[in-house]
């Protein structure tokens, strides 16, 4: 195996070079959640990938078809390559 790229989805960078610059400048990525209304649960805090678009990475059927964590899988694959 050979490993030729790099392709990251993270809640505080999508992309190398965002994420190693939010790293750099020590951004957190957890926030208030915001995907979902959390007032029923205790943890109101979480890392979401906010900035992800799914649509960047692929058609909006494929994207309809897959689960998020799967969505993130295509797109770090795809600015891997």
């Amino acid at each position: 195996m050979v490993i030729t790229g790099l392709g990251v989805v993270a809640p505080n960078g999508i992309g190398k070079d965002a994420f190693w610059d939010a790293l750099i400048a020590g951004k957190s990525g957890v926030d208030y959640i915001t995907a979902f209304d959390p007032s029923s649960y205790t943890c109101h805090v979480a890392a979401e990938a906010k900035d992800f678009r799914p649509f960047d990475f692929m058609n909006a059927k494929r994207a309809r078809t897959m689960g998020r964590f799967s969505q993130f899988a295509v797109a770090a694959t795809r600015m891997g390559l």
